[in-house]
C-alpha cells in the first residue's frame, strides 16, 4: 500500500493537487485499492482554491495517516503560508519521515521555507525561476518539468505535476504500471500551441 498525502490551503491552485491526485487515483484502482489519498488542511473548514473551487479536506495536519508520498501545491496562497509555522513545521516533520516528498509550481517555496528543498537541485513555475535561485541554498533548473534528487522531486507550474506524478508511481510500482495509468488517462499532450510560438 502507498499513502499519498497532499497538502491543501486557502489559495492553492486546483491543478497543482488533482492533476497528482488523479494520476494516484488511476493507479490505486489498477492496484486493486491497494492505495490511499489524502487531502490535507490545516482545519476542518472548505478550502477556497486560487480559481474558486471549494475542496473539502478529508484529514487535518493531526488526523492524517501516515505518509509514504507528501505532495505540496503551489498558487496565490504560497505567499501566506510560506510565514505560517505551523505549516513549516508539519512539512518539515512529515517530509522527514515520508519516502517522497514533492512540489508543484510555487509550492517549493514553501519545501524552501520549511527546509527539505535546500542544498538540492530543483524547479519551479518559469515565472518564479529568478526568485527562487535569489532564496539561495538550491541549485535551480529552468528547462526540466521535473527535478529528481534523492528522494525530492520538484515540477514546473501546474500541469507539470502530471508528468511529475507519473513518474513517481513509475518508480513505486513499475514503468508499465505507470504507462497503463497514463494510458487510461489519455495523458498524451498535444497542444494546439506551442512554446516557441510568440505571445
Amino acid at each position: 500500500m502507498t499513502s499519498y498525502g497532499l497538502l491543501i490551503f486557502d489559495g492553492a491552485d486546483e491543478l497543482d493537487f488533482t492533476g497528482p491526485w488523479e494520476v494516484f487515483a488511476v493507479s490505486s484502482i489498477l492496484r486493486n485499492g491497494a492505495d490511499t489519498s489524502s487531502l490535507i488542511a490545516a482545519g476542518t473548514d472548505v478550502v477556497s482554491c486560487q480559481k474558486g473551487m471549494r475542496v473539502v479536506p478529508s484529514h487535518t495536519l493531526e488526523n492524517h495517516p501516515p505518509l509514504d508520498v507528501l505532495v505540496v501545491p503551489g498558487g496565490s496562497g504560497v505567499l501566506r503560508e510560506i510565514d505560517n509555522p505551523v505549516i513549516n513545521d508539519w512539512i518539515r516533520k512529515t517530509a522527514a519521515s515520508a519516502a517522497w516528498t514533492s512540489s508543484v509550481s510555487t509550492g517549493g517555496f514553501l519545501l524552501h521555507s520549511a527546509g527539505p528543498m535546500r542544498g538540492h537541485r530543483v524547479t519551479t513555475h518559469h515565472a518564479y525561476i529568478d526568485r527562487l535561485k535569489a532564496l539561495g541554498d538550491v541549485t535551480v533548473i529552468p528547462d526540466a518539468r521535473y527535478v529528481v534528487d534523492g528522494n525530492l522531486i520538484t515540477s514546473q507550474g501546474i500541469s507539470a505535476g502530471i508528468d511529475m506524478a507519473l513518474w513517481l508511481v513509475g518508480r513505486l510500482h513499475g514503468r508499465d504500471h505507470a504507462r497503463e495509468v497514463q494510458w487510461r488517462l489519455q495523458y498524451y499532450p498535444a497542444p494546439p500551441y506551442q512554446a516557441d510560438e510568440p505571445l
